[in-house]
């Protein structure tokens, strides 16, 4: 015979003190297994989704970042002419030649008493075909920069979180003064943590000769094992090609590694916590139903059975801390932080993500404790012999 869901249910009610300190610890763990994995996936949708699976990126053989790269005009050029890459109507390649560089701006401080902390954004250069190379950006508050202009335009988030960039005002860098004429919004992609300009304005007060970076359309989405061939069979072209997702979801691996190894770490050694809350509260179960196992037994329940129902009730009680941490941990999506990309060195503003795999993997994770918590205390219970299980009531 097998003892009813209810009536395991029922035990974990009676004992609704325990069960709520229980499953309260266990959706702490849980919270914070989730937040880990959640930052994790939003910082690699971040820097994924900057990317265009259309599009190439063209930088220097042995640079991890655009920042370290440098591009010839020559060899830019030699990339604009070749078959793979697409044109527009009037015959021009859609190839966008970009210059990135560093600038460290002071950030918003709401203690004015304090010194303003400061930190890198990185400023791309950007000509009128890089805009129509990223349909995602769009201008949300002034106007775009005029091509040849002394004029720049910011991300949302450097909008958010950094001092002196609000439209009208004046940045100086370069030896140039550059006036902020519009905040744009790249979807919550790398962009928003960006300042752009004009990028041949860029190249010249940052005293470049060349460009950091030479983003490409395909021609087709077969093109690019075709491309690859024909820069690697170009002796004058020493860059690496990728496609752009790639290259950003390359740009996450440092950062995200470090993130989920600390995370999963801390969680783990939470988790020891919670099991062994688990395994004190089912073996404090045991103690108090000693009778009453003795009875079922008599009743002619097997030891199996015994030892079912204590595993069933350690996973219930898993099972609800788990969804109370999920639910709380799902409310993280709201919340946007900030921090520096160990690859890059720049600033880069991202959000938790919550997906499917993040909920089921968070979830399986307390039924595992739940298991780990209850095994030994339904041992313990499925093993009393009849007689002593009686008289010990």
């Amino acid at each position: 015979m097998k003892l009813p869901l209810s009536y395991i249910a029922r035990n974990l009610w009676v004992r609704r003190l325990t069960t709520v300190l229980t499953a309260g610890g266990m959706a702490l763990v849980v919270f914070v297994f989730a937040a880990v994995l959640m930052l994790e996936a939003g910082l690699r949708q971040t820097l994924v989704a900057t990317g265009s699976p259309n599009n190439v990126l063209a930088i220097r053989k042995g640079a991890a970042t655009e920042v370290q790269s440098g591009v010839s005009r020559e060899q830019a050029a030699l990339i604009e002419s070749l078959p793979q890459i697409a044109r527009d109507a009037a015959g021009r390649p859609r190839v966008s030649k970009e210059v990135v560089v560093l600038n460290s701006l002071p950030k918003r401080n709401d203690d004015a008493s304090a010194s303003a902390k400061r930190s890198n954004v990185p400023i791309r250069g950007v000509p009128p075909m890089g805009l129509e190379l990223r349909p995602q950006v769009r201008i949300v508050e002034g106007r775009m920069f005029r091509p040849g202009a002394n004029e720049i335009v910011v991300g949302a988030s450097v909008a958010r979180q950094f001092a002196g960039v609000e439209i009208g005002q004046a940045l100086s860098f370069a030896q140039r003064q550059w006036q902020v004429v519009g905040i744009f919004d790249a979807g919550r992609t790398a962009f928003d943590s960006e300042i752009w300009g004009d990028a041949e304005q860029l190249a010249q007060a940052f005293r470049r000769f060349g460009w950091s970076s030479v983003i490409a359309e395909l021609d087709s989405p077969q093109a690019f094992d075709a491309l690859v061939a024909a820069v690697a069979a170009e002796p004058r072209l020493t860059v690496e090609v990728k496609r752009e997702r790639q290259f950003y979801e390359d740009q996450s691996r440092a950062l995200a590694n470090f993130l989920r190894t600390l995370g999963l770490t801390l969680s783990v050694i939470f988790s020891l916590g919670a099991i062994i809350g688990a395994a004190i509260t089912m073996y404090a179960a045991v103690a108090t139903r000693t009778g009453e196992i003795g009875t079922l037994r008599a009743l002619g329940f097997a030891r199996r059975s015994i030892l079912a129902a204590f595993l069933v009730e350690s996973l219930l009680l898993a099972a609800t801390g788990g969804a109370v941490g999920l639910a709380a941990a799902s409310f993280l999506q709201a919340i946007t932080i900030s921090t520096t990309n160990f690859q890059s060195f720049a600033e880069l503003a991202f959000s938790f993500a919550m997906t499917p795999a993040i909920a089921a993997a968070s979830f399986a994770f307390a039924l595992t404790m739940g298991l780990i918590g209850g095994v030994l205390p339904a041992v313990k219970a499925s093993r009393m012999k009849i007689v002593d299980a009686l008289r010990a009531d």
